[in-house]
């Protein structure tokens, strides 16, 4: 079987989070993650690679997507939330370092933000028939 690809491009960063445009088989949305703070834990989004992607059991969210052997890092999920900022700057933050699905970009209290976010994640889900996948992270702006 082969494993479909998803592919989630970063497009714009700041100290309010790093906004990507996700192309998944049949279905896009919008992703929100923190800023790049050089891949420390619950500050920084992951590096850019291809990482395999399953459906794992979370205490909070249930069945959820697991980013798999991030390097340095563990418990990357992509879940449901709204803000991707750096707390360090007195931005608000949903994300501990996982990925943020929404359907359009906006903003929430000032703050750059990913919208429709539950829903968003239960329509990727079910485009992606819960089946793991290969998550394939760029760079449109340049490496980090």
């Amino acid at each position: 079987m082969i494993t479909p690809l998803v592919v989630q491009t970063r497009i714009y960063r700041s100290d309010q989070g790093t906004k990507s445009l996700v192309v998944a088989p049949g279905y896009s949305c919008k992703a929100l993650e923190l800023p790049w703070r050089d891949n420390q834990r619950g500050l920084s989004c992951i590096p850019p690679d291809i990482y395999e992607v399953e459906i794992k059991y979370s205490q909070r969210y249930k069945k959820i997507y697991w980013v798999l052997r991030v390097p340095g890092r563990d418990d990357i999920l992509i879940h449901w939330g709204n803000l991707a900022g750096d707390t360090t700057m007195g931005f608000i933050t949903h994300s501990a370092g996982c990925i943020l699905y929404g359907k359009y970009f906006g903003t929430l209290d000032g703050q750059m933000a990913v919208l429709l976010s539950r829903a968003t994640i239960r329509q990727f889900m079910s485009a992606m028939n819960f089946a793991s996948f290969r998550l394939q992270i760029i760079e449109a702006f340049g490496g980090v």
